[in-house]
């Protein structure tokens, strides 16, 4: 106690004085450190790049996200991958529909070898890796070619695994379904394509040679509608596959063409067969039997003898007969049969239901000797020297057929004025026109 009260109490008021002079102080200088803080430049700068890199990873985040919706709602992809039959004719498609050519491409180099070993070498370029873009059908379309680092086989070759992916706006898969056929057209409308010729050997039916170009329809000069009525019959039925089927009738049609040698029988049928897409047999074909009366001596006067076709094997009638429509005839057959001489035909076989139409190639009428001086020389013959050309055949003695006025005409190909010359020449010595 004694100590207690020894104390001053002066005493007391320092010690009180100073503990609130140095709370005092404390609170004075907690608001100078920070202001001392944020006035730092480094500082600033430091915390200022810290908000923006904040914003910008959100920002980034955003976007991503965004985008993401964007196309999962509103855009639509394809891909393709170089296993694909379709993967270079949508990349030759692309490389045509750009309309600024891309500078970014690869090349895919082929060689050719004919048949009488000549060789040459074709080029196709192709958009190279990375992002390209085109236009199609009023839209933008992304491309972007990739190459992975997985490796396929393909004809016993290693190649990198390539894809192709396709985006645009709009959630139409038909679109796509559009643009595959466009590009599908485009490159099958560059493959050489004609007409297949096959021959039967034995049981099997095999290529005769290369395919042959397709002849316009048109380019077989026929009397006034001839070539359209076979046509139009042929494609009514080619259009009645079910109809047949339905009423359980076998689905074939039989066709008789007959008339002089020349007259373009068989040329018509090669013109029709091209149009409609058909090959000379198997599937998908036409049967062509020329010159069938050589094909087999007749029931009727089994002494006959064509010595022309001495020391050829002839088929027997009946033999012929069942290929034509016995049990084991194919569905979906077309017959074409050509004479030169109807009246040697056995009846049974140009019956209804074998024959179904028979249509006479006969010789030249005025109109297609016109028609064919037109096919040849077009613009480049006036009015005056086509009906000079017609008058002059017209004087000929005997019938001429369309091979013989095309055979002319092939020696004076641009020539008009010298084959009405030839013509004239020809009448005047009295020859034939052969």
């Amino acid at each position: 106690m004694e100590s207690f009260n020894s104390i001053s109490p002066n005493k007391i008021d320092n010690v009180t004085t100073e503990k609130t002079i140095s709370q005092d102080v404390k609170t004075v200088e907690s608001p100078k450190f920070t202001d001392s803080l944020f006035k730092n430049q480094f500082f600033s700068a430091g915390l200022g790049l810290a908000g923006l890199g904040m914003l910008a990873n959100i920002g980034r985040r955003s976007l991503i996200l965004f985008n993401a919706y964007f196309r999962r709602r509103f855009m639509t992809s394809l891909t393709l991958n170089n296993e694909d039959l379709a993967y270079p004719w949508v990349l030759n498609y692309i490389n045509k529909k750009s309309a600024t050519k891309t500078r970014n491409l690869t090349v895919n180099s082929v060689v050719n070898q004919s048949e009488s070993g000549k060789t040459s070498t074709e080029f196709y370029f192709l958009p190279g890796h990375g992002i390209h873009y085109f236009k199609h059908n009023r839209r933008w379309i992304q491309v972007d070619r990739q190459r992975e680092k997985q490796v396929i086989s393909n004809n016993n070759k290693r190649t990198p695994l390539e894809t192709v992916t396709l985006t645009t706006i709009g959630t139409d898969v038909g679109f796509w379904r559009n643009f595959l056929a466009e590009a599908t057209e485009e490159a099958l409308s560059n493959v050489e394509t004609g007409l297949v010729v096959y021959n039967a050997v034995g049981p099997d039916w095999r290529r005769f040679g290369p395919a042959r170009r397709k002849r316009p329809l048109d380019s077989v000069i026929l009397e006034d509608n001839l070539s359209k009525k076979i046509h139009d019959d042929l494609e009514e039925f080619i259009k009645s596959g079910s109809w047949y089927t339905d009423r359980g009738i076998p689905y074939r049609r039989g066709y008789l063409l007959y008339g002089p040698p020349g007259s373009g029988k068989s040329s018509y049928i090669s013109a029709l067969a091209g149009h409609f897409g058909y090959s000379i047999s198997p599937s998908n074909s036409i049967i062509l039997l020329e010159d069938i009366d050589a094909a087999f001596q007749s029931r009727e006067d089994p002494m006959q003898n064509h010595r022309a076709y001495d020391g050829m094997t002839r088929v027997t009638f009946s033999g012929l007969l069942n290929a034509i429509d016995g049990v084991a005839c194919a569905e979906e057959r077309i017959l074409f049969m050509t004479t030169n001489h109807l009246d040697r035909l056995d009846p049974a076989l140009i019956r209804p239901g074998r024959v179904d139409m028979k249509e006479y190639f006969g010789y030249c009428t005025p109109k297609m000797v016109e028609q064919l001086f037109d096919r040849f020389y077009g613009p480049m013959a006036s009015t005056e020297n086509r009906t000079k050309f017609v008058e002059i055949v017209g004087k000929f003695s005997g019938s001429i057929s369309p091979a013989q006025i095309q055979g002319l005409l092939l020696m004076f190909k641009n020539k008009p004025k010298e084959a009405i010359e030839y013509l004239v020449n020809t009448l005047e010595n009295k020859n034939d026109l052969n």
